[in-house]
């Protein structure tokens, strides 16, 4: 992924700033010397207080059309949680109104995990099809969360026309950033067996893909570039070149 340069002007919305991934992206788009705008509900808008003074708030769920219309006015990027919460369409309601309402042109870069698939190649293990399958179900009976609805979101983002990255994160663990985690087009492949990454770099991805063109209309499944994985597919490719 390329480096990317300051860009004072660059406004950013990110939606579902209040959560864990979503504080990590506004602190790396603010360390970047982006505008910031958060979208998050109204409850939750304290969970922003350390950024006070340093981002624009826009209260209320991130599936409010009206919200959403008036947060991503004038904004170059728009990062987005695909939080599957409830039964009721959530995060296929937000990711629709982003594509509504953004900008023509801005970069979309929405937020998933590995049970996403583009193209239906990739490869899962019977561990992570199990815990989906026993989770999917157990969320929907209790009406805690609907995977299905997050993979009719990615649905939608892959058929529209829009400049989108849609980012499969692998499990995620919290510590220090470990840098910038490394990708693959296909769940199976071996770089991404380690299964971990960083949940502050998971944030770091977001925000750099948000200028990294060559993720425009690309689903990469990442895992952390300092996972067991990442290390031994990075001394097999430097063999190979040698």
């Amino acid at each position: 992924m390329a480096n990317t340069p300051k860009y004072s002007q660059f406004k950013v919305c990110i939606v579902g700033a209040s959560g864990k991934l979503g504080r990590y992206m506004v602190q790396h788009a603010l360390d970047r010397g982006y505008q910031v705008v958060g979208v998050c509900r109204e409850q939750s808008v304290g969970k922003l207080d350390a950024f006070k003074g340093r981002i624009t708030i826009f209260p209320g769920r991130t599936d409010n059309r009206d919200v959403i219309r008036q947060a991503v006015a004038g904004c170059d990027a728009v990062l987005t949680v695909l939080a599957p919460w409830g039964v009721n369409n959530y995060a296929s309601g937000t990711a629709q109104a982003v594509l509504d309402f953004a900008e023509p042109g801005a970069r979309l870069v929405f937020s998933c995990g590995w049970h996403i698939t583009r193209d239906g190649k990739d490869v899962y293990t019977w561990k992570l099809r199990a815990f989906e399958l026993v989770f999917g179900f157990l969320a929907r009976i209790t009406r805690f969360a609907d995977l299905n609805d997050q993979v009719e979101a990615c649905r939608r983002i892959f058929a529209s026309n829009t400049r989108w990255t849609v980012v499969r994160g692998s499990d995620l663990e919290e510590g220090p950033s470990e840098g910038l985690p490394v990708w693959s087009r296909r769940v199976g492949d071996p770089i991404l067996a380690s299964n971990m990454t960083r949940r502050i770099d998971f944030a770091l991805f977001m925000v750099a893909a948000a200028t990294d063109d060559s993720l425009v209309q690309e689903a990469p499944a990442i895992v952390s570039g300092q996972s067991a994985s990442a290390l031994a597919h990075a001394s097999s490719s430097g063999k190979q070149a040698a």
